[in-house]
């Protein structure tokens, strides 16, 4: 018996003695997944200035957080559970972690401390080249077929609090959020009323908080615009007659 347990001391003194020291600057783990472990899920970089939700414990960006932060009892972008804004708080942990761990840079391999990754990454050489070597964006050829005048535009829309023009989805909704956020002025949204289902005449009571819920996605990604639209609805009616 004595044997037995002079054996299980010896294995765990050699198993705690190839364990890395938290001093160490690095995890168990391959490298690789040290990034990725600290690594914001909304922009998937390094987090930047972390905050925590007190509710759920999940971390992100201070900044990336932050349009969440401008509606009431907002939900997690993680786990989708409201939260209360006023109970995020930094994460003075995460923090102590980004400064004590390092992983290898994707581009050169250099071992840089998670803390100091992004600006590294901006200025490394072999991360920036091959994006800046990226084939460019090249137009269509133009024609001169005319545009038709009756097809809306879906692609950029005007402020309905300022009449600002041809800001796309995401640049509406950051526009409102820095110049219109204390603006009570009911608004019809212009993304909505372009669509073929939208009300031009139905005007939102909380325009910003519509933004950041309804329109947190664009409409392309799921609709097939070539379709017909008054087939498309007629083939929806149908559907839903059929049902019932």
């Amino acid at each position: 018996m004595m044997a037995m347990f002079r054996s299980f001391v010896s294995a765990s003194t050699q198993f705690r003695q190839q364990q890395p020291s938290s001093d160490s600057g690095s995890l168990a783990a391959p490298a690789e997944s040290i990034e990725s472990q600290f690594s914001c899920p909304i922009c998937l970089e390094v987090y930047y200035k972390p905050v925590s939700i007190a509710s759920c414990a999940h971390t992100f960006c201070g900044e990336c957080l932050q349009p969440c932060l401008q509606v009431t009892s907002p939900p997690c972008p993680l786990c989708r559970v409201p939260f209360d804004p006023k109970k995020v708080e930094r994460s003075s942990s995460v923090e102590k972690q980004l400064a004590s761990y390092k992983a290898p840079c994707r581009g050169c391999s250099k071992k840089v401390a998670l803390v100091k990754m992004r600006s590294h990454i901006a200025s490394c050489s072999k991360v920036q080249e091959p994006i800046a070597n990226c084939p460019k964006f090249v137009p269509v050829v133009p024609t001169s077929q005319p545009i038709p005048s009756n097809i809306p535009n879906r692609s950029t829309f005007v402020c309905p609090f300022c009449g600002a023009r041809n800001l796309d989805q995401q640049q509406l909704m950051k526009h409102c959020m820095d110049n219109h956020r204390n603006d009570a002025n009911k608004v019809v949204c212009p993304v909505c009323s372009a669509m073929p289902w939208g009300d031009p005449s139905y005007k939102s009571s909380n325009f910003l908080q519509h933004l950041l819920h309804r329109h947190k996605f664009s409409y392309d990604t799921f609709v097939d615009y070539s379709i017909d639209e008054e087939a498309q609805l007629q083939t929806a009616l149908a559907l839903s007659l059929a049902e019932n």
